[in-house]
């Protein structure tokens, strides 16, 4: 016999444990119209630059200027994309999206990975091309356009990361995708500024493309990383620091329980951990003594607020509870 959390009165309104007090709840909207800002003035900082390195990458004949011309205009889209999850995500649920649409940044974070490999691709199949037939390269524009590329590129890093400490919208997936996307932009003025020197200095041009390799195999790992937690929270899988085993331990030792089954743990979005689970109890007056040290026990050891729990119980015990009730 299952419980019914629809009908009657026994089951309060409040019964799956998912809680947010006011005060919390400002402070995350505040948080994340902060966020918003800072990705806009991003945003609009990497879109001017990206057109200034594009046109000195094409005078000056340099790969490494070039490909981060090219890389600063995906980051543009990037960050444009970032900039449009981010504020999707912020709209309430409603009887189309009964979860909210939260996981918009993380679906932005997929489509900013997978964009990032296709630009290390590209940058690679460059790099090679260069190797095979050197080209001549402007030194004196390549130094240049790079120093205002770095200052730019820090810039937009020191918006972006701004406040991670405190606030969990500045550690999204999102924002943490986007953020590859810039230190790629960082790396890539650094190494433009590099090659330049060396090659004013000792007109060794094949610094260029190597430094590009050096760039792309930066980029692959962190872009990795962000690509396979993406996929993780979109394919719904257990977050890696919550122990599925544990958790199922810790709701069974619980008095009361006389088992578990249908066990379900995700993430509703980065860093929003939910959990749904069919407890077996010995007798339904156990029910509201259960429920409560159940949110306690998975809140406080897991980090799990979002809590749906169905109470069941043998057909006996059900049976001797209405006997008593009557």
């Amino acid at each position: 016999m299952q419980a019914s959390i629809s009908k009657g009165p026994v089951v309060p309104a409040d019964w799956h444990g998912h809680q947010h007090g006011d005060a919390t709840h400002s402070h995350h909207l505040h948080a994340e119209t902060q966020s918003l800002h800072r990705m806009v003035w991003a945003l609009i900082l990497t879109a001017t630059f990206a057109l200034a390195e594009l046109f000195g990458g094409v005078l000056s004949g340099s790969l490494a200027l070039l490909s981060d011309a090219g890389h600063m205009t995906t980051d543009v889209a990037a960050l444009g994309l970032a900039v449009c999850a981010q504020w999707w995500a912020r709209r309430p649920a409603n009887q189309d999206w009964s979860f909210g649409l939260a996981r918009a940044e993380v679906l932005a974070a997929f489509l900013n990975s997978l964009a990032m490999l296709v630009l290390i691709a590209w940058i690679s199949y460059e790099a090679i091309q260069r190797l095979r037939t050197p080209e001549p390269v402007a030194a004196e524009w390549v130094m240049g356009i790079a120093i205002l590329g770095l200052l730019c590129n820090l810039l937009v890093y020191r918006l972006l990361h701004a406040g991670h400490r405190h606030d969990d919208v500045a550690n999204s997936l999102n924002r943490r995708a986007a953020l590859v996307h810039v230190v790629g932009d960082l790396l890539g003025s650094l190494a433009a500024l590099i090659a330049g020197a060396v090659i004013y200095l000792t007109g060794w041009t094949l610094i260029d493309p190597l430094l590009s390799f050096v760039i792309c195999l930066l980029l692959l790992r962190s872009t990795w990383r962000v690509l396979r937690e993406s996929v993780e929270i979109l394919l719904e899988a257990v977050p890696k620091q919550i122990s599925y085993v544990e958790v199922a331990r810790t709701l069974e030792a619980l008095p009361g329980v006389a088992g578990i089954h249908d066990l379900h743990i995700w993430l509703m979005a980065a860093n929003q951990p939910a959990l749904i689970a069919h407890l077996q109890l010995h007798t339904p007056e156990d029910w509201y003594e259960v429920l409560s040290q159940a949110r306690q026990a998975l809140q406080g050891q897991f980090g799990i607020s979002h809590v749906t729990l169905q109470p069941e119980w043998s057909p006996l015990s059900a049976h001797s509870a209405e006997e008593r009730l009557t």
